[in-house]
């Protein structure tokens, strides 16, 4: 296997794993300016205040989203184990 190839495989990875991880992070994010505006504007500094509407939206998304990370994390696998099979194969040839 040549440093290309582990390369681009690191390269796919990486790209997959922020693919799946980009919803949760920005509804994270959105509920998190959200909540911080409300505590800020009502002067209550509750820390929890913050943390369970955060992972209730999380939980909610993740059931919504997971037939598409399933859908991503299986295309991925696919792709992986295709490539890999066509280097081993051309190996023992």
């Amino acid at each position: 296997m040549t440093a290309e190839q582990i390369t681009q495989i690191v390269r796919q990875t990486l790209f997959t794993a922020l693919e799946i991880s980009a919803p949760f992070l920005l509804l994270a994010l959105i509920i998190g300016i959200l909540v911080s505006i409300v505590q800020a504007l009502t002067h209550m500094q509750e820390m929890t205040l913050s943390f369970v509407p955060k992972m209730v939206i999380v939980a909610a998304s993740l059931a919504i989203f997971f037939p598409w990370m399933l859908k991503i994390l299986t295309k991925f696998t696919d792709n992986l184990w295709i490539s890999q099979w066509e280097k081993i194969t051309s190996f023992i040839v």
